[in-house]
């Protein structure tokens, strides 16, 4: 049920992460793509005002170029009424009679070719203003009127004035059909174009990189920026110049190099937030799972571990219960030579537990940074001399052997004699106890620039890739079939780490599984 737990809790957080991502990617992308679209959008304006202003820049030149020449030839314009308009009301309950004119007067000037460069025949252009009168008769003063008598109005209301409307009509038609006919680069400069519409991006909050070009029935014409080229992804187009007709063979093109840049830009800050919460959101769940698994793995070791200890205190237990049963027997307690082996039995079974809970303290200490480490000069090759003497009898035991090649010839360390010591003895302790045939067992030491180099090379089981990486950690074992089948709590490696390292040393392990293992320490000499 736990392990099912465990992993439906993973499960979940491992999808829930994924969700939260693809969450993130997704808003991204809409940001995106709504960016887009009010980029689109922007420009679209940008692009329909700078072609109102184009249009209506040309025709303000044409305007004034008309009024100036207007006013320079002094001539008296040739009036002509094209249009009359009489109103009359009465009134039959007041005898009230209004009666409304309105005459249209037009004004005609006749420009000559020269004024544009001889493209063209005389042209004639028209003012339009009018005379709006009303006047008004009471009590029936129309009606006797008679004979070729003038009648005076009561009251006589007159108004004069210029027709606008008629007036930008016409030279808006007139205006179009002359400009129309003209080359382009007569009508507008790339200058002032790339003005008009650095103008326009400007006041919309568009600054990025722009390319401009008009092209003439999709040709590119040389009213254009010196990079222009055309990207269908990131270029907008307009008509200009538009005729009488409503039509036009010019088109005018922006395109921006750095459109997707621009559009990052301003995603990039509430992006970066988005990342590094994320990011903190992946590290939280990564070191939760990894905590996860290590306490799984802890609990499973620590359960190893106890139920090792328990077994190798059983059986000296066990022995000194049959020892003490044996002695207190009347048959043994009076044969003297029975009665001490059974003693010395004892004594060793008491100092093999005491062994064992030694070297748990000796880890804890380690630990909690209690255990004091006085360092002197020593010879390497002494202190290894020394471990095999400790581990001679086990050796004997099993009948094995060990071979010392020491080629370093500077071996002067500073060390603690003790503790390094039983560094190599746990290190040969491993080497004997993992061999399953007789323990064959080389040392060899080396100098490399300003280190010494000491490596203990076995014959036995070797270990996997996995067992390597997590040798020196506390409580650690590699299984070899049965729990029990070889001696030991995971402790005495942890130990070695923890010397080695605070000897300002380095120690790891070369192995193949079936083909033994290396187990290599690295010490700074002293010069």
């Amino acid at each position: 049920m736990n392990k099912l737990f465990f992993r439906l809790l993973v499960l979940l957080m491992s999808l829930s992460l994924i969700g939260i991502i693809l969450v993130q990617v997704y808003w991204f992308n809409t940001s995106f793509k709504n960016n887009d679209e009010q980029f689109k959008f922007h420009v679209k304006q940008v692009i329909g005002n700078v072609a109102n202003n184009l249009q209506k820049q040309e025709e303000y030149n044409f305007y004034d170029k008309i009024n100036h020449y207007k006013d320079s030839t002094g001539k008296v314009p040739k009036k002509d009424d094209i249009l009359e308009f009489y109103y009359v009301q009465k009134n039959p309950r007041t005898n009230e009679t209004i009666i409304y004119s309105n005459s249209i007067i037009s004004e005609n000037y006749n420009i000559s070719p020269t004024f544009f460069d001889k493209k063209f025949d005389s042209e004639k252009f028209k003012n339009f203003s009018s005379k709006r009168v009303t006047e008004v008769y009471n009590n029936n003063s129309i009606d006797k009127l008679g004979g070729n008598q003038s009648l005076i109005p009561d009251i006589r209301i007159e108004k004069e004035g210029n027709l606008d409307i008629l007036d930008n009509a016409l030279f808006k038609i007139s205006a179009k059909d002359v400009l129309s006919a003209m080359p382009l680069e007569e009508r507008v400069s790339s200058s002032v174009l790339q003005k008009l519409i650095k103008k326009e991006l400007e006041e919309h909050g568009i600054e990025t990189k722009f390319e401009f070009g008009i092209y003439s029935n999709n040709l590119a014409t040389k009213i254009k920026s010196s990079e222009f080229k055309y990207d269908k992804d990131a270029t907008y187009s307009i008509p200009v110049f538009i005729d009488n007709e409503g039509s036009s063979k010019y088109d005018l093109l922006v395109t921006f190099p750095l459109k997707k840049k621009f559009l990052l830009s301003e995603l990039v800050s509430i992006t970066v937030l988005s990342i590094v919460f994320t990011l903190i959101i992946l590290i939280a769940y990564s070191s939760a799972l990894n905590q996860l698994i290590r306490q799984r793995q802890i609990s499973e070791i620590k359960n190893d571990f106890i139920n090792n200890m328990t077994h190798e205190f059983k059986t000296p237990i066990a022995t000194i219960n049959l020892a003490l049963d044996a002695i207190r027997n009347p048959k043994i307690i009076d044969d003297k030579e029975k009665v001490l082996r059974y003693l010395q039995m004892i004594k060793d079974e008491n100092k093999r537990m005491h062994a064992q809970v030694e070297n748990v303290l000796r880890i804890s200490k380690l630990e909690k940074k209690e255990l004091d480490i006085i360092k002197e000069t020593l010879n390497v090759h002494d202190i290894i001399n020394d471990a095999i003497e400790h581990v001679n009898l086990i050796l004997e035991d099993r009948e094995g052997t060990i071979r010392s090649h020491f080629g370093a010839l500077r071996t002067t360390v500073l060390l603690n004699d003790v503790h390094f010591t039983n560094v190599i003895v746990n290190i040969l302790e491993n080497a004997i106890k993992y061999s399953p045939n007789v323990p064959e067992i080389d040392i060899f030491t080396e100098n490399v620039k300003d280190m010494v180099i000491i490596k203990v090379k076995d014959n036995g089981l070797g270990m996997s890739k996995i067992a390597q990486k997590r040798i020196f950690e506390k409580f650690y074992r590699e299984h070899t079939g049965d729990i029990h089948n070889v001696k030991g709590h995971g402790l005495g490696l942890a130990y070695v780490k923890r010397i080695v390292d605070d000897h300002n040393g380095q120690v790891y392990v070369e192995s193949e599984k079936g083909k033994g293992s290396t187990f290599i320490i690295k010490l700074p000499l002293i010069n």
